[in-house]
């Protein structure tokens, strides 16, 4: 089994959002069995919550589910358990980078994976409250690092 963690801060907004919109493209590819998703934050303040409203209002409006999903914080025991690491900001990558296994660890940077964009870093709705262009880049980029396990792990 392939798995993949998206990290950000609190684990209410981009990566849950990444989360559900790469467990749904994978669905539609009929992989399930083959790739497992989750998401995490580096900090601990949502531990347990569900889903920023914003995000949930949005992956309804394009039928995504995300059901049972609940925050959590990242641990150092992850950067063994996961193929895929994928931080949605430089500060998330700092934080994964300081815990214990941290600087060893394969750890993506989302928009690397969308070198075509301008911006540099998910922007995190939860202070600018424009879901609908994080969506964009999450889309985008959840299919295009699907096409990159696809390449390199199936």
């Amino acid at each position: 089994m392939i798995s993949v963690l998206f990290v950000c801060l609190g684990n209410i907004c981009r990566s849950p959002m990444a989360e559900a919109v790469l467990r749904h493209q994978i669905e539609a590819e009929g992989l399930s069995n083959q790739i497992q998703v989750d998401s995490a934050g580096t900090g601990d303040w949502h531990i347990g919550k569900i889903p920023h409203e914003g995000t949930r209002l949005l992956l309804d409006s394009y039928g995504i589910s995300y059901s049972g999903m609940t925050a959590r914080q990242v641990s150092a025991s992850d950067f063994g358990s996961f193929d895929y690491l994928v931080c949605m900001d430089d500060s998330n990558e700092r934080n994964l980078r300081a815990l214990p296994g941290g600087r060893e660890a394969s750890i993506i940077k989302f928009m690397d994976l969308l070198p075509e964009e301008e911006t540099r870093e998910v922007p995190d709705p939860y202070y600018t409250g424009n879901f609908e262009e994080v969506y964009r880049l999450v889309n985008l980029g959840c299919r295009k690092l699907l096409d990159k396990i696809q390449q390199e792990k199936l």
